[in-house]
């Protein structure tokens, strides 16, 4: 807390100056200039591919558009000094927008105060001003078809573009940066190299230098940066849907009795307050929804397990995601709970072959299993499913284990000695989860019934 005052003292204003647009036949480039006074500029970039009878010149709507794309990629460089004030030099936000950033950037950042001991408050923690205005004046309305789905490699959207494909929906996907589970994912659906649309986004390296030279780091809401960057995409490719694949489990607060929530831009409250200022601010036409949403985890991986096909593909290391091609560690939480969750409807061999070795028997796992069942002070910071999903998942796959009359791999082992096992009314239970739908959705009709039969 300490360090955080000083270096807002040392560091009171930060600087939104401007956004650069370059267009071409088939691309736009974008450019974003921000700076801590007297410490450090930072200048981000996004290229954006683009159909090619698509202009975006004199676009107010596009404006509005690369400038609120800058206000979520802000953050990033904000939160290296926390400075108490934000000048916005360039675009235009009402003092309702104000509200909207700031609640974004205090819950997004929620993981970040918690981890570094910083007791921020919602309504001081930032100040932000507005004193820019918007270059262009036409507002433009496009014809708009076709789903964008984004693609992060994992079990979650896989499910989301096979299920939207079969039931015969036009779709696009898409991804910042490329990576092999990817391309993988989109081939494994049966669509074509070109019905995916990777954006290139540069992060500007020099932050780091900051990181390691002892300023702040942490975890930032990059969901919503995907938000807006799919709205981008979706506006320069003529497409009426952007089709997430969040479900109900990221609402679930990550620390126990606290609103701190590692998935809150996954969350059901910030896909309505973006759905809100999508409809007051940007007004594209747009519909920014997500599929999987009226599911649990739990749910998703039973549905999952039933496409095969993906499972050689399938990747959702965050820490694998940095090697080339990407890879499960398996060594972090979030492959331990992939594993976990997936573990009933799996044999301990095909688990193996997933992960590359059996976690379910890595004592090194320990600690992130006593995390995942709820025995701690708080879940992993990963995104992973709710503490009774993950329960419901090891009980039901012990008592696989103990039907077959098979030992019982390390980690399920130390589960039944601590007495945490509990298999009476696990049917209820199973069948519970496998029938709910949570009512906390935006899915349109069209996109209801094509879940529904899906769960069937």
């Amino acid at each position: 807390m300490d360090k955080y005052e000083e270096l807002r003292r040392e560091n009171p204003l930060f600087l939104y100056k401007s956004y650069h647009i370059e267009e071409t036949v088939d691309k736009v480039e974008i450019s974003y200039d921000f700076e801590i006074p007297g410490l450090a500029d930072f200048h981000p970039k996004w290229s954006f591919s683009k159909t090619e009878t698509v202009s975006i010149a004199d676009d107010l709507t596009f404006e509005r558009l690369v400038f609120s794309l800058g206000m979520v990629e802000a953050v990033s460089y904000w939160k290296a000094v926390c400075s108490p004030e934000m000048r916005v030099e360039c675009g235009k936000l009402d003092a309702e927008q104000v509200k909207w950033w700031k609640k974004l950037y205090f819950s997004g950042l929620g993981e970040f105060f918690y981890v570094n001991g910083i007791s921020a408050d919602p309504d001081t923690f930032v100040n932000i001003t507005s004193t820019g205005s918007f270059n262009n004046t036409a507002e433009v309305k496009r014809e708009l078809s076709g789903c964008l789905v984004p693609i992060g490699g994992g079990k979650d959207s896989a499910l989301t573009l096979e299920t939207l494909t079969t039931a015969g929906m036009k779709c696009k996907c898409y991804a910042i940066n490329d990576r092999c589970s990817i391309r993988g994912t989109v081939e494994a659906a049966g669509l074509s190299e070109d019905s995916l649309i990777i954006v290139k986004r540069i992060f500007d390296r020099s932050l780091i230098n900051l990181n390691n030279a002892g300023y702040l780091n942490g975890h930032t809401p990059f969901s919503a940066i995907v938000a807006f960057s799919a709205e981008i995409t979706a506006y320069l490719h003529g497409l009426k849907y952007i089709v997430l694949s969040n479900e109900a489990s990221a609402n679930e607060s990550t620390v126990a009795g606290q609103d701190v929530n590692h998935q809150y831009s996954k969350s059901f409250e910030f896909e309505s307050d973006f759905h809100s200022y999508e409809k007051d601010y940007l007004s594209t036409g747009i519909y920014y929804f997500s599929f999987l949403r009226p599911l649990s985890e739990f749910q998703i991986a039973k549905m999952f397990v039933s496409h095969r096909k993906y499972l050689p593909v399938f990747r959702s290391c965050n820490l694998g995601s940095k090697h080339s091609p990407d890879i499960w560690c398996a060594e972090c939480p979030k492959c331990l709970f992939v594993s976990l969750i997936l573990s009933p409807f799996l044999t301990e061999g095909e688990l193996s072959e997933v992960f590359g070795k059996n976690l379910l028997d890595d004592k090194d796992m320990l600690e992130y299993f006593i995390e995942l069942i709820g025995q701690s002070e708080h879940k992993p910071f990963e995104c992973v499913g709710s503490i009774d999903e993950v329960n419901l998942a090891v009980t039901l796959a012990i008592r696989n284990y103990l039907s077959a009359g098979s030992e019982l791999p390390y980690l399920f082992s130390e589960y039944v000695s601590r007495g945490f096992y509990s298999p009476e009314a696990i049917d209820d239970k199973y069948r519970e989860y496998c029938g709910e739908y949570n009512q906390q959705n935006l899915l349109p009709d069209e996109f209801a019934e094509i879940l529904k039969k899906e769960m069937e």
